[in-house]
């Protein structure tokens, strides 16, 4: 994920969020006493947080259009919540069949919920080729395999004791006192963007994006899974938001808007995947060879691209984009849900499900 504040692209791929170790450094307090003077106190009224002077501010105010990062922190509570309420489960449902047994609980889930667990060459192989971890690197650092071999044994493992707990508890399931945080809906205008899909779709994905930006490249890739997955259920409309340190992301945008005038919506998302796909070479003249593999009129969109006839209107994307609080590169609204990232297709299926199943 980008964010417009940075001044260069952000550095590394899969490979580093999958298979490298992340520290986290802590800073240390070296103002002294040189802080605010704060003092913690009963609000004055429901809805007020702090005071500053004469002014009383409220939680509104306090949150402004932080609203996305304070959500993450709310969701991350709740992940929190259901990580140890999971194992909480395999303590009770799964210690109690292993008591029954005379085993201790860790052998009686490596014996009886696991059993014997293998990833053949075709697994290790449909998975570099899924995160597009890079031959070179492979040849490079050869423990890599070591480590993406046990991060699917882990995965498969983890998949054995959810379906077993799924099945203990199918008729008697866990009954759960606090709730899935939701994040707050904005009415998202469409607008004149560029749709795959039915504008009456039950689910609305509108995608705020950037050309040059290689997390842009993977929301792309969970977009096309979606469609894959959904079909007409779902529809996906992009806005542009060019960030100012890609100098080739602009250009693109307003190239794309030219193929879609010229060619319409389809030949705008043949345009958009070829663009993603080979991002490496966004300028001028590498984007007018996409736009003839698009297979639309070069002439006529150099003419349009030439005239700046879009400028405008990538433009008031951005605009747009600033007030509803985009703040970084790709951010996604589901029926109006913030979802900032390129999520994997797994974890918008989850919101997507939960949106189909709504009366």
């Amino acid at each position: 994920m980008l964010n417009r504040s940075q001044l260069k692209p952000l550095a590394g791929g899969i490979t580093v969020a999958i298979l490298a170790t992340v520290f986290i450094a802590g800073c240390t307090d070296s103002q002294g006493n040189t802080k605010p003077n704060f003092v913690t106190k009963d609000a004055p009224k429901a809805g007020v947080v702090a005071k500053i002077g004469d002014a009383e501010i409220t939680e509104e105010e306090l949150i402004g259009d932080a609203k996305g990062e304070f959500f993450e922190l709310k969701k991350r509570e709740y992940d929190l919540k259901m990580d140890r309420l999971n194992r909480l489960m395999e303590e009770k449902i799964i210690g109690a069949d292993a008591a029954k047994a005379g085993m201790k609980l860790e052998e009686f889930i490596e014996k009886k919920v696991i059993g014997k667990i293998t990833i053949s060459d075709a697994e290790y192989k449909k998975f570099v080729k899924e995160k597009k971890i890079p031959d070179d690197q492979l040849k490079q650092h050869p423990e890599y395999k070591e480590r993406i071999t046990q991060f699917l044994e882990n995965q498969k493992k983890q998949e054995a004791v959810q379906k077993y707990l799924s099945k203990a508890t199918k008729s008697k399931p866990v009954e759960v006192y606090f709730k899935k945080p939701e994040m707050e809906r904005v009415q998202i205008a469409v607008g004149d963007a560029p749709i795959n899909g039915k504008k009456d779709a039950k689910v609305q994905i509108v995608a705020f994006s950037d050309f040059q930006c290689p997390y842009c490249s993977r929301g792309a890739e969970s977009m096309d899974a979606v469609k894959k997955k959904y079909g007409n259920k779902v529809a996906i409309s992009f806005k542009h938001y060019p960030l100012p340190f890609h100098q080739q992301a602009l250009p693109a945008s307003e190239m794309s808007m030219c193929v879609r005038k010229v060619g319409g919506d389809d030949k705008f998302w043949k345009f958009h995947d070829i663009a993603f796909k080979k991002q490496d070479k966004l300028d001028v003249e590498s984007l007018a060879g996409y736009v003839k593999e698009a297979g639309v009129d070069q002439a006529k969109v150099k003419e349009c691209f030439d005239k700046g006839e879009f400028k405008d209107f990538v433009k008031a994307d951005m605009d747009y984009g600033n007030k509803l609080g985009v703040r970084s590169t790709p951010t996604f609204f589901v029926n109006g849900q913030l979802v900032a990232g390129a999520l994997p297709v797994e974890q918008f299926s989850e919101m997507i499900d939960e949106e189909l199943n709504k009366k």
